[in-house]
């Protein structure tokens, strides 16, 4: 069989899900339909539905579209089967009942934005910076029971540098992403694979990657000083780390460390009145650079103070 003839499902939803559908569609692999989310709500009302990036580009580019608002009813199931897949293809989706994934002969694979095991779960990408690592990927594996625990087909590396926020990441695995897809899918077809199960990976950490929530992002200044910028760039440009200062939310974008030797009590602020503000740590200061008061836009740290005055001796809490 050769890729022409090969007949693909497609399932993703957000922007880093487009890349590998392009890569797919651009290389001439015969992608049969796609899978997404339900239109979204918008507006005051909710009155305006908004499609995903992923039905965006398919319906772009004249492919088919399913929308399942249940992934088990069993009209979806049945349509699924008609389109009689060789491959099922997932990047950033929804967990799949086992009525779905096993269903093509060929399987049905994942591109996970991390190196698995390591980072199993909804936000990879944000804890591998939060955490301050150097390195991190996109694997292919193919899918079973346990969300992100099926046998290992390929790893791609990449650097994560210390000034990288999590956008900057973000993007580097989504174009990584779409050459790996489409190189797992050729492997495929040559049946040259040989997956390997993730529990044969025992040096690797099984470092969780949960769901970020808006109590998961309040800084906690009681920290080191390393700790507190990997934690601020891990959570940039969204949905931002936060703190307050007299009892309004501050978000805090972008920032760099501040090695000195004079340390004041953790939250402690410090500031000209015109050219920077930091933020005293256990061991040292954030200089904050980017920031958003509450009710006030996203601002460099030099105009905001050109329109508030800091009290001295004022904390973040």
């Amino acid at each position: 069989m050769n890729k022409e003839d090969l007949r693909i499902i497609y399932m993703g939803t957000p922007d880093f899900a487009v890349e590998s559908l392009r890569a797919l569609v651009e290389g001439g692999y015969n992608v049969v339909a796609v899978v997404t989310m339900p239109d979204k709500p918008m507006g005051r009302h909710g009155s305006v539905l908004q499609p995903s990036p992923v039905k965006q580009y398919a319906v772009e580019h004249g492919l088919k579209v399913l929308q399942p608002e249940k992934l088990k009813d069993p009209a979806f199931v049945e349509e699924l089967r008609s389109l009689r897949a060789d491959l099922q293809i997932v990047v950033a989706f929804r967990m799949l009942p086992e009525i779905v994934w096993s269903m093509p002969p060929l399987g049905t694979f994942n591109a996970h934005a991390s190196l698995l095991p390591k980072y199993r779960g909804a936000a990879p990408i944000n804890w591998a910076v939060i955490n301050g690592d150097t390195e991190t990927g996109i694997t292919t594996f193919f899918l079973k029971h346990e969300i992100d625990t099926g046998d290992i087909i390929q790893q791609v590396r990449i650097p994560i540098n210390d000034t990288d926020n999590v956008e900057v990441v973000h993007d580097k695995l989504m174009e990584l992403s779409g050459r790996l897809v489409t190189e797992t899918v050729d492997n495929i077809l040559a049946g040259t694979v040989k997956s390997i199960p993730q529990d044969q990976f025992k040096e690797v950490p099984l470092t969780p990657a949960p769901k970020i929530f808006r109590d998961t992002c309040r800084i906690n200044w009681e920290q080191p000083m390393k700790k507190i910028y990997d934690f601020i760039r891990g959570l940039s440009p969204y949905p931002a780390a936060w703190t307050t200062l007299d009892g309004k939310a501050v978000k805090i974008y972008m920032a760099e460390k501040y090695a000195s030797s004079t340390l004041k009590p953790a939250g402690t602020l410090d500031t000209d009145g015109k050219t920077f503000l930091r933020v005293a740590t256990t061991d040292g200061w954030i200089n904050i650079k980017i920031l958003q008061f509450e009710g006030k836009k996203r601002m460099p740290v030099t105009d905001l103070l050109r329109g508030i005055k800091i009290a001295e001796n004022a904390f973040f809490v």
